[in-house]
This record gives structure tokens, C-alpha cells and sequence, in this order.
């Protein structure tokens, strides 16, 4: 289990990296964007974010 919980926090470090490598202004930019959204936004987003995670970690299981 321990395995399995660290290499999916690998996998979400090399995805969150993705962004600032390929393009760091672009990724900056959006960053400024988002920090301008209020707080009920920003819940909604990460909620729907946390939903279709779950739903795809559902699909891909045993």
C-alpha cells in the first residue's frame, strides 16, 4: 500500500511539473489567473478535479 501511495505521488509530481518546464510565463500567467478567482470557484474546480479522479481510479481498478 505504502508503495502504491508513494508512486502515484511521483506520478502527480512529474504531471504538476509539466506545466512550469514547457512553458514556465504560460504556466506563471494562469497561476496570477487562478489566484484572482474567488474561493467558491476554486472549490467547484477542485471538487469536479477530485470527482473525475476518483471516477477514472474506479474505471482502471481491479
Amino acid at each position: 500500500m505504502t508503495e502504491a501511495l508513494l508512486t502515484a505521488l511521483a506520478l502527480a509530481m512529474v504531471i504538476e511539473g509539466i506545466g512550469p518546464f514547457i512553458g514556465p510565463s504560460r504556466w506563471r500567467r494562469m497561476m496570477l489567473r487562478l489566484a484572482q478567482l474567488p474561493d467558491r470557484s476554486l472549490r467547484v474546480f477542485g471538487a469536479i478535479t477530485m470527482g473525475l479522479g476518483v471516477l477514472l481510479l474506479q474505471l482502471l481498478g481491479p
